[in-house]
């Protein structure tokens, strides 16, 4: 992984390098040639995930590891949904900056809470208010999707809570890969999937968020400010979800250790 200041002018510079194997992380079993270094495909939990083609990770929207010029302490995770990134702070040169994808729901949180629950292949069913409030694109999907690769969730979530209450944030992997970023009309906080696989590794249960303001993100970062355009959310056909083939062709998620969430918990929901 690269090492180097996190700031747009390193990473513009970056944008020609040379195409390198993915790391060898964990749920990474071999150098994958033609990706760019962290984004070759991934076997993960009994799936088989692509890698990320290039055209998606130009210039600034890739990961990178350097020194962090925020304002949070070591150990915080620090989202700023204006520029799209995500910083997972760590001590010298070792931050990490991850691209991210942000929704509506991105933008309508600032401040802090805290990382209390973790899932590998997370379900998703949709919020009351979702369904309330855009009944048209959230209804036909009320009996919710269980985790697989048909999830909107991705391969992992990270669940933001604040006074000990959910606050339905979440920084989650996605297949839209358009999105990241980029803003959208509808959901959280979206990373490439092998981006939130990482990011899962790194940071434990009871890791701090901070969300930066409107405000806060001008001054930090005002050369990245509103960096992206605006994509249209998704119109996904319940077919394509609920049809027997849909299902057949998403087995449950294979865990194999004490950290994954079990087949039924993994959903709440039958499929």
């Amino acid at each position: 992984m690269i090492n180097a200041p996190l700031n747009r002018r390193v990473f513009l510079s970056l944008s020609g390098s040379a195409i390198l194997g993915a790391c060898a992380a964990p749920h990474v079993p071999t150098p994958s040639a033609g990706f760019i270094e962290g984004y070759g495909p991934i076997f993960d939990s009994g799936y088989n995930l692509p890698g990320i083609p290039s055209e998606y990770l130009q210039g600034v929207n890739r990961r990178i590891t350097g020194t962090y010029l925020g304002e949070q302490p070591a150990g915080t995770i620090d989202v700023d949904p204006y520029a799209k990134f995500l910083y997972f702070v760590r001590e010298g040169s070792n931050s990490v900056r991850f691209p991210i994808g942000a929704g509506r729901a991105g933008r309508s949180f600032s401040g802090g809470g805290t990382i209390q629950v973790k899932k590998k292949w997370p379900g998703w069913t949709p919020t009351k208010n979702m369904l309330r409030t855009e009944p048209e694109i959230y209804g036909p999907f009320a009996r919710g999707i269980r985790g697989g690769l048909r999830s909107p969730l991705g391969a992992r979530a990270l669940y933001l809570y604040k006074g000990g209450r959910d606050t339905y944030y979440r920084i989650h992997g996605t297949n839209a890969l358009d999105s990241v970023g980029n803003s959208s009309s509808a959901g959280c906080i979206r990373m490439f999937n092998q981006d939130i696989i990482a990011l899962y590794e790194m940071v434990p249960t009871g890791t701090r968020v901070h969300v930066r303001s409107e405000a806060e993100s001008l001054r930090v970062d005002p050369e990245n400010f509103n960096r992206g355009i605006e994509v249209p959310a998704q119109r996904v056909d319940p077919e394509t979800i609920y049809s027997d083939e849909a299902i057949a062709n998403d087995p449950l998620p294979v865990f194999d250790d004490a950290a994954g969430v079990s087949p039924v918990d993994a959903g709440n929901v039958p499929l």
